[in-house]
Formats: structure tokens, C-alpha cells, sequence
């Protein structure tokens, strides 16, 4: 047992948990004291000592606390890369303290962020929306898209993107309800007109502010509302200028387009169909209007209403003729094989 005690003694570890001896014949040497051992029936093993904790056994330990065994785990160094129970446990007040400072820095952060936004970002964003919202189609305005599109995706990716789609919405609803207060005091004769003018002016504008506000549309908007940019700006101009007029227009536009030229066909048409974009379910409230100027508005045709067809279409001609518009001359008209 003694020898089997210094050959043990001598092996090593190659910091694989792969033991080796240090010769040959140590190894034969315990291998034969061991076979001996067990032929005889001499010596038996001892059993794990219980009661003990797995770090003293791995730490070599024994019962009778003589001597450490050299066979240590080579993942834990030394002795000294043991945690005591008092550098585990932290004080409650010191963890309180940190967390407290944490949430503080942050909410300073945040504040300085916020505060960042409101005095360089978004006053430059805000004055080139206005200059963009009151352009004329044909006009040259003087814009840095680059600049805006560098502030917006600044916005972005300092996480301020509801705070710049809340403060976009606004202004634009702000500018749409003065648009409805000006249209508001619109002679009757003007206001198809006016309305026309405001529509496409709006249209226009959207077509330079969309684009500038791709990063604010792709990831707040489409990502985590659901919805897209252009579409929830031309809800505002619905919401706050056509709804507010749309009842005004109506007979107007009836009785425009019963009176040819009157107005101009392509106002006429740019009305009719803007509001149909903004909400088809307006069509119903005049669907000869509307299926004057967007197919598919009345339902299908019938073969039993045939003669009804034959009829409404005499009728307007007869009304045509009767308004100067005379069928022209039919004088060099080829004549029917019949007559």
C-alpha cells in the first residue's frame, strides 16, 4: 500500500486531467502492487468519506486531515481562486445605491437626449416642412434634402422616432386646419377651385416629405404601427379638409358636371378622383358623378336593362343638342345600304 502511495505520488498531471508516471517501471510497479492486492484480498478500498463537501474532496482533503493530495482540479489554479461566502454576498444598501445611480444617469441621459432633439434637430426638420407644405407644384423651393434626411436618421437611431412622427403628425394637422379655415371662406363659384388647388398642392408635398422620411417610415412606422407614412398623411388631409367640406361639394360638383365646362374637365376629374382616393365610400353619395370619372363605379350591366341603356343614352344626346353641342354635319356621312 506504501508503494502504491509514492507511485501515486508521482504522477502528473498534463493539465488535460490526463495523468502519466514518471517512468515505465513505476507504472508496472503499481499495476502489479495493485493485481497483488486485489489477489490476495489484503487491502480494500476505502468508501467516499461522507459529511464532506465536494470542493474539500476535489481539494484532496482526507479523512484524517494529514495530508493534501497532490491530484487537484487544473481549472481551479490554486486555493486561492476559491470565493468565500463574504465576497459572493453583497450589501443590500450598496446594490439599492447602484441601481438607484443607474436609473438617474439614465433618466439624465435621456433628458439630455430629449433636449438635444428639441434644440438642434428639430426646429431645422420643422422649417424645412413648412417651406415644403406651402410650395406651389411648379415652383422651385430651395431644400436640403440631404440635411433633413441626416436629421431624420439621426432621430432615428437615438430612438426619438415617436417623438418624430408625433411631432410631424402635428404639424401637419396644424397646417391642414388652416387649410380648411381658408377654404372656409371660399366664395361658392371658387371653391372646386380652391379645393383642387389645396389637393394637389398637399400631394405634392407629400411627394417630398415621404421620401426624406424613409428611416422614420421603415423602421417606427411600418415595423411597429403596421401602417405607412404617405397613407396616414393623406388620412389627416381627409380627416381635417375634405370630410370638413366634402357635403359643400357635392351639389357643387352635380351641378358642374351638368353643366359642361363650367369647370375645367381636368379640375373636374382631379377632385372626383382625389376624393374617391381619400374615401371611396364617398362615391355613393353621387354615383353618376363618380362613374363619370372612375370605371366600375355603377354595377354591371344587365341584359334585360338593354332597352334602359338605348334610352338614357337618347336622352343625352338630347340634352347635348339641346345645350348648343349639335351632332355636327351629316351631309358627307356615307349613306346605309338600306336607303
Amino acid at each position: 500500500m506504501e508503494a502504491m502511495e509514492d507511485d501515486s505520488l508521482d504522477l502528473k498531471d498534463d493539465h488535460n486531467h490526463n495523468y502519466c508516471a514518471s517512468s515505465s517501471s513505476k507504472v508496472r510497479t503499481y499495476l502489479s502492487s495493485q493485481l497483488s492486492a486485489v489477489s490476495t484480498g489484503s487491502q480494500a478500498v476505502s468508501p467516499p468519506v461522507s459529511g464532506l463537501e465536494p470542493g474539500a474532496r476535489r481539494g484532496g482533503l482526507w479523512a484524517g486531515g494529514t495530508r493534501e493530495s497532490k491530484f487537484m482540479d487544473s481549472d481551479s489554479g490554486s486555493e486561492s481562486s476559491e470565493v468565500s461566502e463574504t465576497d459572493c454576498t453583497a450589501p443590500a444598501a450598496a446594490v439599492e445605491g447602484k441601481f438607484t445611480l443607474d436609473s438617474t444617469s439614465k433618466f439624465l441621459l435621456n433628458a439630455m437626449a430629449v433636449d438635444d432633439y428639441r434644440k438642434n434637430h428639430w426646429p431645422d426638420l420643422e422649417r424645412a416642412i413648412d417651406r415644403l407644405l406651402i410650395q406651389n407644384p411648379t415652383d422651385h423651393v430651395s431644400v436640403s434634402y440631404a440635411q433633413i434626411y441626416s436629421y431624420v436618421y439621426k432621430c432615428v437611431c437615438q430612438q426619438h422616432s415617436e417623438l418624430l412622427y408625433s411631432d410631424l403628425t402635428s404639424k401637419i394637422t396644424s397646417h391642414l386646419q388652416q387649410v380648411s379655415t381658408h377654404l372656409q371662406g371660399s366664395p361658392a363659384e371658387s371653391l372646386i377651385e380652391n379645393f383642387n388647388i389645396a389637393l394637389t398642392q398637399y400631394t405634392a408635398s407629400l411627394q417630398c416629405i415621404v421620401p426624406v422620411f424613409m428611416y422614420l417610415n421603415k423602421f417606427y412606422i411600418e415595423s411597429k404601427l403596421n401602417r405607412d407614412l404617405r397613407e396616414d398623411l393623406m388620412k389627416l388631409f381627409a380627416d381635417h379638409v375634405a370630410e370638413k367640406h366634402v357635403n359643400t361639394l357635392m351639389p357643387l360638383l352635380i351641378k358642374a358636371h351638368s353643366m359642361p365646362f363650367q369647370v375645367q374637365p381636368s379640375t373636374m376629374a382631379s377632385v372626383v378622383k382625389g376624393l374617391y382616393s381619400l374615401r371611396p365610400e364617398w362615391a355613393q353619395l353621387a354615383p353618376a358623378l363618380f362613374s363619370g370619372f372612375i370605371p366600375q363605379i355603377n354595377p354591371p350591366a344587365v341584359e334585360s336593362l338593354l332597352s334602359d341603356y338605348a334610352a338614357y343614352d337618347q336622352k343625352l344626346q338630347m340634352e347635348l343638342s339641346m345645350n348648343g353641342f349639335p351632332r355636327g354635319d351629316q351631309s358627307r356621312k356615307r349613306a346605309s345600304d338600306d336607303s
